[in-house]
């Protein structure tokens, strides 16, 4: 399948009608994963076993438990082949260096005002599995828990139909310091977190990706724990000058594609020449891919647009999970840059690195949400609280205007609580 043609104000119109219909699921599955995340809370463990069997085809036999023991984990480390094993702990150590910088300190106010910086107590981490395993996810989730100070650190990942989990999720498990891993996967295992079950300890945060059930079940459960985001179909953007190579640009589109049939892949770009090329090295390179039906199935598009200014403009309104530039003099573009959750500037910095082992988190908002949202970071596993602590003076200062609101808005016992502190009531 060829890329899709568009001009920049044909895009605008039909990416604008693509986010509207974009409602996150469809009735049914919202209605499913209501249904499941409300079982799980309300019956535990005998709904899990009821939708683990159903959906994973495993649940532990009696008196076996959903976690896999601190044994297995260490043995199937021991297991992994020696270059996929080396390969894992070089991308731990870049992850573990980039996200170490993210430091928060507590903030010292004014007039005996602090803001305290603090980790959750438990976080939960869900990687997804069946057709393949994620061990990159499970580093990406579980190293800036540890590095954030959270106390204990679980990842639910569905099983195998025999009930074990590949030995690269536990390998990445133990790397990460992850303390529990739950043989339990889609909305249930979700559910799980956020509400617990006989044998499974609710969670503060949760965080990681999954399909379209595990991000309605983080939507569902949402305020009852905090959740890094909800994750839709990944998003690949290339902004690329006359001077980009083609066959580049199209295996990074491809690249992406490969994930998702919903994916989306487009390359915005002011020359006429580029888009052709690209448009002939995208064609020639699906045929040969492993995943060439992934791929064709996907949202690809080439949007030809007046300058490069004009593409970053386009970028910053789709807001995309990555965004790749591909220009002579990148930096200008860069500047501009408002909405992105991440950028890879240059020909030598590939989204596809940046999936395993360049540091930067390959967590990232999707479908629009990097318009106020952030990459899953140290920072998501951390919260704030506020605290105050006057002496007589700064009372004295405030202690009037306050009484003064509090009977504006009617909240005369607010009114009251301050004045007794100054015997004038």
């Amino acid at each position: 399948m060829p890329l899709r043609r568009f001009d920049a104000p044909r895009w605008r119109r039909e990416l604008g009608l693509a986010r509207r219909l974009n409602l996150g699921g469809t009735d049914e599955q919202r209605e499913s994963v209501a249904a499941i995340v409300r079982a799980v809370a309300l019956r535990g463990d005998a709904a899990l076993v009821e939708y683990s069997s159903r959906f994973d085809g495993w649940a532990p036999p009696p008196g076996e438990s959903w976690a896999v023991s601190q044994a297995e984990m260490q043995l199937a480390a021991e297991r992994l082949p020696a270059d996929q094993l080396a390969a894992l702990e070089f991308a731990a150590q870049r992850i573990r260096a980039f996200h170490a910088a993210q430091t928060y300190a507590d903030v010292e106010g004014p007039d005996g005002l602090q803001l305290l910086t603090r980790p959750v107590r438990r976080a939960g981490l869900y990687a997804p599995g069946g057709r393949a395993a994620y061990p990159s996810t499970v580093l990406m989730a579980g190293i800036p828990a540890r590095v954030a100070g959270v106390q204990h650190v679980a990842l639910a990942t569905p099983p195998n139909a025999d009930g074990r989990v590949p030995d690269a999720i536990l390998a990445a498990a133990v790397l990460a310091g992850v303390d529990s891993v739950y043989r339990l996967g889609g909305a249930q295992a979700i559910a799980a977190l956020a509400y617990g079950s006989e044998t499974v300890q609710a969670v503060d945060v949760i965080a990681g990706p999954g399909n379209i059930y595990v991000a309605l079940a983080k939507r569902e459960v949402f305020g009852t724990v905090g959740v890094d985001g909800v994750a839709g179909p990944t998003e690949i953007l290339v902004i690329a000058d006359g001077q980009a190579d083609a066959t580049l640009v199209a295996a990074d589109l491809a690249s992406q594609l490969e994930h998702d049939p919903l994916a989306w892949a487009v390359l915005l770009t002011d020359s006429a020449a580029l888009a052709d090329a690209v448009e002939e090295a995208f064609s020639e390179l699906q045929v040969s891919l492993e995943r060439a039906d992934v791929v064709a199935a996907g949202r690809s598009a080439i949007v030809l647009t007046t300058s490069l200014e004009e593409s970053v403009e386009l970028a910053n309104e789709f807001a995309p999970e990555h965004l790749q530039i591909l220009a002579a003099d990148p930096e200008p573009l860069l500047a501009r840059v408002e909405n992105a959750g991440a950028v890879f500037v240059g020909s030598l910095s590939p989204v596809s690195l940046g999936d395993y082992v360049i540091g930067t988190n390959h967590t990232l908002p999707t479908a629009g949400s990097a318009r106020h949202s952030s990459p899953l970071g140290v920072y998501t596993f951390l919260k704030r609280t506020s605290v105050a602590r006057l002496n007589e003076a700064q009372f004295r200062t405030l202690e009037g205007p306050a009484r003064t609101l509090a009977r504006l808005e009617g909240l005369t016992a607010h009114a009251h609580a301050i004045a007794l502190r100054t015997e004038e009531e």
